[in-house]
């Protein structure tokens, strides 16, 4: 039977108590485990699904193992190097101009994968991003990988790789789309991840190689904060799984309206101040990624483990930034029919996620600048022409009694300044 409330990290260290996995990677390379073992403890859905390598079980990190799956009921778990980081190139995201005959497609909701490759598609991103004259969206969906060896890299030495043979694993592709020469495979994120789960590019890549004649392209799309960002790969080495090479990188958006430095300005001069919050003072310095989980919760609402699933953080950061939107009065807490906490949007936040781009991101600013800190902080930064060091932060923060230790007031003026400068970023 399985026990869902055990949690993964929990589940894991069972499951490598219990079959000696860390001594059988030692002295085989390698530990193939069933999705009925893993199930013995917890649906292996959850528990063999980590997009990012931070989300991995710290049993995984401890030993600096990987878990792929190699047929429709089989894992493999090895040092395996799994993952490849990505980077945001600095560059301006050229201007979508929205379809006005499709009255059914919204850019003001694009909170789930499919809806944002529907717009992707529909909007002409697609078709220029991968150059083509003509593009149909032909394939998506669960399939079977059908049947392939490949080799992948050692972990613990780069230099080495391991051989693994595929049969039938089950993948998933988001979007399939075939120009007269070319079929583009695309995986599609709505949050701005910090590395891509090579297999789920390399299976399909392998499976629809062999079922075609023409060349088969990987794509990986990511939308957040209202930026289209696709990145154009290639494997360089058919049988070799860490062979992927970045081709090229194209950002768009849908920005309606520049956001004006000084209508920033106007907004934090009639701002009214906020009492402080009763939460705690944030630790969250990615800004970008507070948009990406309020844009979660936009679709339903989610328990905290829920969120670390959908989210792609370890549950620390998990933590850090539902802390941080509660802070902002974004989102708030609930029950659902089990009596287990969960998350939503706050009605405010809710308002805010309808706006056209220009208006949410002003309403998203003011959040941050009617709390004394940041109000604080943006009127030096407009005074002086940058953002306040490290110090003079500090001392703001010293300043508003926020009950917390020098310590800690030090570790949480990154957040402040890296706010101020989102707000900076996306103001001319």
């Amino acid at each position: 039977m399985v026990r869902e409330k055990i949690d993964i990290e929990k589940a894991w260290e069972i499951l490598f108590d219990r079959h000696d996995i860390a001594a059988q990677v030692s002295s085989n390379g390698s530990f193939r485990i069933s999705a009925n073992q893993i199930n013995s403890i917890k649906e292996a859905r959850l528990m063999a699904k980590f997009d990012q390598s931070s989300q991995l079980p710290n049993i995984f990190h401890k030993n600096n193992l990987s878990i792929l799956p190699v047929t429709r009921g089989e894992y493999i778990i090895g040092p395996f190097l799994t993952h490849e980081k990505i980077n945001y190139p600095s560059v301006k995201p050229e201007p979508v101009e929205i379809p006005k005959k499709w009255q059914t497609l919204d850019h003001t909701n694009l909170y789930s994968e499919a809806s944002t490759l529907l717009f992707a598609y529909n909007s002409g991103i697609i078709k220029d991003a991968l150059e083509c004259s003509e593009v149909a969206f032909t394939v998506n969906g669960r399939m079977s990988s059908g049947n392939f060896d490949y080799e992948i890299d050692n972990r613990n030495d780069l230099n080495t790789r391991e051989k693994i043979t595929v049969q039938n694993a089950q993948i998933e592709i988001d979007a399939g789309y075939e120009s007269q020469d070319k079929f583009y495979i695309c995986e599609a994120k709505n949050i701005a991840v910090e590395e891509i789960l090579i297999r789920q590019l390399y299976y399909p890549y392998r499976l629809w190689s062999r079922k075609i004649s023409k060349p088969v392209v990987p794509v990986f799309l990511v939308f957040s904060n209202d930026v289209f960002h696709i990145f154009i790969y290639e494997f360089k080495d058919r049988q070799i799984y860490n062979s992927i090479k970045l081709l090229k990188y194209k950002a768009y958006t849908f920005a309606d309206e520049e956001i004006l430095f000084q209508e920033v300005v106007s907004l934090w001069e009639d701002i009214s101040l906020v009492d402080k919050p009763q939460t705690t003072f944030p630790q969250a310095d990615s800004f970008e990624r507070i948009l990406d989980l309020v844009s979660i919760l936009a679709e339903k609402n989610l328990t905290r483990d829920e969120v670390t699933f959908k989210y792609e953080f370890d549950p620390r950061q998990t933590n850090y930034y539902i802390s941080a939107c509660e802070y902002l009065g974004l989102i708030e807490r609930c029950e659902n029919a089990d009596g287990e906490r969960e998350y939503k949007l706050s009605t405010v936040a809710q308002k805010i996620m309808t706006e056209q781009y220009k208006q949410k991101h002003l309403m998203l600013m003011q959040k941050i600048l009617e709390n004394p800190v940041f109000h604080k902080t943006f009127d030096l930064t407009i005074k002086s022409g940058r953002i306040p060091d490290r110090q003079t932060i500090c001392q703001i923060m010293g300043d508003c009694n926020l009950s917390i230790n020098p310590t800690t007031i030090d570790r949480r003026a990154s957040t402040v300044r890296s706010w101020i400068d989102w707000i900076l970023r996306l103001s001319v």
